[in-house]
């Protein structure tokens, strides 16, 4: 089987509940992965919105999650260290999980990125992600990919 991740909330390609965007309670979808590669030693989550005007928006990064992890519940706390792991700073410069706020009336894609990893980072929690993906660089063993939908 492939790596993958899913959300109980909604599927791939589909709308985010309003619950999980700046719009709602803003707070962080569950998602649930299955079939993590076998060598792993942690898992890195990003979650960024290419269509936002001028760069890519960050949302989300969570890192240093233990291979064993299913998933992440919904709700996690906007705290450096949490119980699944390490977060970093998103694109509004807070930690932890900003949902979706897309300006103008078309829909913008999330996309929930999970990296399985050959070793565990050695950072410091709050990092971006710029800095994130240069860390991870060589260590990436697989990529599984969920995109959800948003617009106001």
């Amino acid at each position: 089987m492939a790596f993958q991740i899913e959300s109980p909330a909604f599927g791939n390609g589909e709308m985010i509940p309003k619950k999980y965007t700046c719009d709602g309670d803003d707070v962080s979808p569950p998602l649930k992965w299955k079939d993590v590669p076998e060598g792993t030693k942690s898992l890195a989550l990003i979650c960024d919105d290419p269509d936002a005007p001028l760069m890519t928006w960050v949302h989300w990064i969570v890192y240093n999650i233990p291979p064993e992890k299913d998933g992440l519940k919904e709700n996690i706390p906007k705290e450096e260290k949490i119980e699944e792991g390490m977060q970093g700073k998103n694109s509004w410069g807070k930690i932890g999980y900003g949902g979706p706020c897309p300006p103008g009336a078309k829909p913008h894609r999330y996309f929930f990125k999970l990296y399985a990893l050959d070793s565990m980072l050695n950072i410091e929690p709050g990092i971006k992600k710029k800095k994130l993906m240069k860390e991870m660089e060589g260590h990436i063993i697989a990529k599984a990919e969920l995109m959800g939908l948003y617009k106001r």
